[in-house]
């Protein structure tokens, strides 16, 4: 379908949103909503302000690295508070519904940005925030022209003194991030996020430092000084850490009051933990008994095998990507555009052909028998796909923005949605598959929320989720636990609690318009609005305000006594 045709959609849904729900929808209507703040500003003052603010976040040295010395700190603390007083002058309450969607949006991110600086605190409170800023730049292929030769060098110079100076910052280090530092230091993580292919994995940071140096001595040797000076440093640093972990008693997780500050002003989530972790069991349960259901309809069909060569997996998966392309065009799903990748190999795939030691990880061993679900989810319609829209975004705010559960909630519904219309009808196994997947996304909500609210260990939660979730094995638990610790809190509840949001938003929209709704305006409204809190998208789309109005009254993070857990 031709983007002509997308624009066309999208006028239609602009259309709507100008007429505002129908009458009929008025029980939304009947909350007595929390104001807007009244106040001088425009819109384009808020443009202003929030592109200000994004050129200001990154504070990278010459070097590459962020600096995070004391002063470097609480000068930024500083800055963001003179933002933050901008903000306050700013009153939305006469702005049309978008452009308080943006205000909304705005203030969001810089929440976010006040919640790193004074409680996450990577840098002061996880080792392991050294360790990726360091590990991409041993990835380099060589050898590399003179300029970025240089480059490299410096990088390489500076990782002694980058790495003293993680010591002194490191002065609330937590006991799991220590330990899941420690570990990835000298152990490959069996998953491979980012990493160039190798036979043999690597050991950790200090293994790729030696492949590095194996191909630096035949590919560019001058190199070989560089690169043994970073790789002592990161084996002192090591062994530093190794020396203090036994004094390190410190929990990770921010505690649940901070947890469900965060959820409501940075994620905009209508639910606070306890609601996430009720609605994730029932989750968890309702998808268990489908996935039972599942395969007892399937008992007397054969188990889909792995295949055993990369052209035969190559085969599945062109298979699948025509397929899913196909039936997004006949089953009026989501308008695909020209500017699309037309081939799974231009469009890119999540999981390549690798051969391991002790057989594939959890992912692959869905992916390699069936890519279908995956592919839906990272691929096309889900992050490939939603990433080539939100390039085509322009709007000076919603263009640099990303939601996590906005991003992560639409891969997951991408998965069960084509489900329960009958993609699947004729592959009995994959459709149990989709329910692995959910199984697994339920499970880390509630992990989520444990270890932010610190109720549970990563050792605890990895062995809660391999409870819950067939096939799932350590590499692959302990990954996800580490990721969902230690990216800003909430990432993990993302993708069972967006496609809940968007699953809501589905059926208001749907009662909204009757017989006037169209599942292809909806999807493509959605990739059109940028990444957003779905609450936000919520508002704008329908006019609701039963979400939205719970956001208005702003208590800072400042205000908020986080030592009452």
């Amino acid at each position: 379908m031709r983007l002509s045709t997308l624009l066309a959609a999208t006028a239609l849904t602009a259309a709507s949103l100008a007429a505002g729900p129908a009458v009929w929808a008025a029980p939304h209507e009947a909350h007595a909503p929390n104001k807007p703040p009244q106040g001088a500003g425009t819109h384009a003052d808020l443009i202003e302000l929030f592109d200000g603010f994004r050129g200001w976040r990154d504070t990278s040295n010459a070097s590459g690295m962020i600096d995070h010395s004391l002063a470097a700190t609480n000068a930024q603390r500083a800055q963001l508070r003179i933002f933050q007083d901008r903000l306050k002058a700013i009153g939305p309450a006469s702005w049309e519904r978008a452009q308080q969607v943006d205000y909304l949006a705005v203030r969001a991110q810089l929440d976010q940005q006040d919640f790193l600086l004074n409680v996450t605190k990577p840098w002061a409170r996880d080792p392991g925030y050294y360790i990726d800023q360091l590990q991409r730049r041993t990835y380099t292929d060589l050898p590399l022209p003179a300029a970025e030769r240089d480059v490299l060098v410096q990088h390489l110079q500076a990782v002694p003194a980058y790495l003293a100076q993680a010591r002194v910052n490191l002065d609330a280090m937590a006991a799991d991030y220590a330990d899941l530092a420690i570990h990835n230091l000298t152990h490959g993580d069996g998953v491979g996020h980012g990493m160039p292919y190798r036979a043999v994995e690597p050991a950790g940071l200090i293994g790729w430092y030696d492949d590095l140096a194996a191909r630096a001595a035949t590919q560019q040797p001058d190199l070989a000084p560089a690169i043994q000076g970073a790789r002592q440093a990161v084996v002192d640093y090591r062994d530093w850490l190794l020396e203090v972990r036994p004094g390190v008693t410190a929990q990770a997780g921010v505690g649940r009051k901070a947890y469900d500050w965060f959820l409501t002003n940075v994620r905009l989530m209508p639910y606070d933990s306890n609601q996430i972790v009720d609605l994730a069991q029932r989750e968890l349960e309702r998808t268990w008994a489908f996935y039972t259901l599942e395969r007892q309809r399937n008992r007397d069909l054969p188990e889909l095998e792995l295949p055993r060569t990369a052209d035969a997996y190559h085969e599945q998966l062109a298979a699948s990507d025509a397929l899913i392309r196909k039936w997004l065009v006949d089953e009026g799903f989501i308008t695909v555009p020209d500017f699309v990748p037309q081939t799974w190999q231009e469009m890119g795939f999540n999981a390549p052909w690798v051969v391991r030691r002790d057989g594939p990880m959890f992912w692959e061993q869905i992916m390699y028998r069936d890519v279908s679900p995956d592919h839906l989810h990272a691929t096309i319609p889900g992050h490939r796909f939603d990433g080539h829209m939100a390039r085509r975004i322009t709007h000076p705010i919603r263009a640099h923005i990303s939601d996590s559960g906005r991003t992560e909630g639409w891969g997951l519904y991408v998965e069960e949605t084509p489900l329960q219309l009958g993609l699947f009808d004729d592959r009995p196994r994959t459709r149990e598959f989709i329910y692995v997947f959910g199984l697994f996304r339920a499970a880390r909500t509630i992990g989520d929320v444990r270890m932010q609210r610190n109720e549970m260990t990563v050792e605890e939660t990895m062995n809660y989720w391999k409870e819950w979730t067939p096939f799932l094995d350590d590499n692959v638990a302990r990954v996800d636990a580490a990721i969902y610790l230690r990216r800003p809190p909430g990432y993990g509840m993302s993708y069972t609690m967006g496609m809940f949001q968007l699953q809501k938003l589905l059926v208001d929209r749907a009662r909204q318009l009757g017989d006037d709704f169209v599942l292809r305006d909806f999807h493509d409204y959605l990739m059109t609005a940028g990444r957003l809190p779905v609450s936000l998208l919520r508002y704008e789309l329908t006019g609701y305000d039963d979400e939205i109005s719970q956001l208005w009254a702003h208590t800072p993070l400042s205000e908020i006594d986080l030592t009452a857990d």
